[in-house]
């Protein structure tokens, strides 16, 4: 039997009306969505931006046949419903949780093996977390194996996954090369933990990486960029290295040699998150909560916040994150709807 508290019957939700621009993120009412067996209904006070949300509405990146079709992959709020057979949540509990869309409305539904406890966060921190850490913890550690002793190159080190990798990385004991594009983001990077830093705006991490690591390369690469950085990757990873790719932002390779590749018996292997089974990304988040969390409640992982945007600004949002041209990651606070705006 489901349990829940006195609801509103309907939400505000950002709707694509049609894939393009930011004019095509419309606020709109729609009924509050049901509630599945397993399921919560989270009273969302913060979402977070993340550069899939952009692909979806420019219409490159549809949402799974089961999922909703509102953007947003990431939430953080209170338990205001219980599906049939929860047993792991209470009404009242605050929550994150990592979801397959819906994350752009005051309400969204979230399973209950998918959703962790904010802990001591505020809502706009505990609601940046979740598609960072389980995009970070399935490649690097799962996919790529990293471990202490062992060193990685992380791209793109002060976006919000960059950040979280570095942090990640850092504490287990693993050795951290990074690239930035300006000095600010290489400062950030160093106190995020980075032992060396790369401003690709000025030196080409393919000829310094072999420099710093004396000929041998790094062990891991985790990339979010993507087109020529495929192949300088392969030039840089150390025999038996593995280059996970998670993005992207650069497009595919060109005239790609993989010659490297295989004189060096790479493994070059990625994935996404969005289209994972329910008990893959379950088994991520008992991870989580076993190895990470512990450090969020010591406060050793915590993310960087660049902006906060209400919800009905989530345009200007979605152009500061195509902008690239900030450090952490890009919030929504979703404020109370009391049916007259």
């Amino acid at each position: 039997m489901m349990k829940t508290t006195v609801l509103p019957a309907d939400m505000l939700e950002i709707a694509i009306t049609e894939p393009g621009g930011i004019d095509k993120l419309q606020p709109q009412l729609s009924p509050i969505p049901s509630l599945p067996p397993h399921y919560l209904l989270i009273k969302v006070a913060a979402s977070g931006v993340n550069r899939p949300d952009i692909f979806q509405r420019q219409g490159s990146y549809p949402p799974p046949a089961d999922a909703s079709p509102i953007p947003g992959l990431e939430v953080a709020g209170e338990v205001v419903a219980l599906g049939e057979n929860c047993t792991k949540w209470q009404l009242g509990d605050r929550v994150c949780a990592l979801v397959a869309g819906g994350g752009y409305a005051q309400y969204c539904i979230a399973h209950e093996d998918i959703a962790l406890p904010s802990m001591n966060l505020t809502d706009i921190e505990a609601a940046a977390l979740p598609e960072n850490l389980f995009t970070v913890w399935a490649n690097l550690f799962q996919l790529g194996k990293l471990k202490q002793g062992e060193s990685v190159l992380i791209h793109g080190g002060t976006s919000g996954i960059g950040s979280t990798a570095i942090m990640l990385a850092h504490t287990i004991g693993a050795t951290v090369y990074t690239t930035v594009g300006s000095e600010e983001k290489s400062a950030t990077a160093r106190a995020l933990g980075a032992d060396y830093v790369i401003n690709y705006k000025q030196a080409d991490f393919a000829k310094e990486i072999p420099i710093l690591t004396e000929g041998k390369g790094v062990d891991v690469i985790l990339d979010i960029i993507g087109g020529d950085y495929v192949e300088k990757n392969y030039q840089v990873a150390s025999k038996f290295g593995r280059v996970i790719q998670v993005g992207m932002m650069k497009g595919m390779p060109k005239n790609l040699n993989m010659m490297p590749m295989m004189i060096k018996r790479l493994i070059h292997t990625g994935s996404t998150m969005r289209s994972r089974s329910i008990e893959e990304k379950a088994q991520i988040a008992q991870e989580l909560k076993q190895q990470v969390w512990p450090l969020i409640a010591e406060g050793k992982i915590k993310p960087i916040i660049n902006a906060i945007f209400p919800l009905k600004e989530v345009g200007k949002a979605h152009e500061l994150m195509e902008s690239g041209d900030l450090i952490g990651k890009v919030m929504l606070e979703i404020l109370s709807y009391n049916g007259k705006e």
